[in-house]
């Protein structure tokens, strides 16, 4: 089957600024109980997503375009680049943001849970 991603826009996700853009690649439902998103989120310049917490799940980001600022579980705050990869562990908190004048910031992202059972 092939399909187009569903795109939403979400203003001031998880507390963050301004709006993200949500390309949806993979329903939760599609997703068949192992997670609830897989998507490609693109940040405007000046848009972040906010400080948040991932329980009983985690959420790892690839970089696609453009640069950003990810803060980590312990507040340190690094700047990705296209390649680079953020791992968010469960019950750990995170936030990105694009803070560039002229570039989106664009990144994949899986949210899936950490205790599901393995078919047999």
């Amino acid at each position: 089957m092939i399909k187009k991603p569903e795109t939403v826009v979400i203003d001031n996700l998880q507390g963050g600024k301004g709006h993200a853009i949500i390309n949806h690649i993979i329903s939760k439902e599609e997703l068949s109980g192992s997670g609830k998103m897989y998507a490609e989120v693109v940040l405007e310049p000046g848009c972040s997503i906010g400080w948040h917490q991932h329980v009983d799940e985690t959420e790892p980001y690839y970089i696609l375009e453009g640069e950003g600022i990810f803060t980590d579980n312990d507040k340190s705050r690094t700047i990705v680049h296209p390649g680079d990869v953020c791992t968010i562990k469960p019950g750990q908190w995170h936030s990105i943001e694009n803070n560039s004048e002229s570039q989106n910031l664009s990144f994949m992202a899986l949210i899936y849970y950490t205790n599901c059972t393995r078919p047999e």
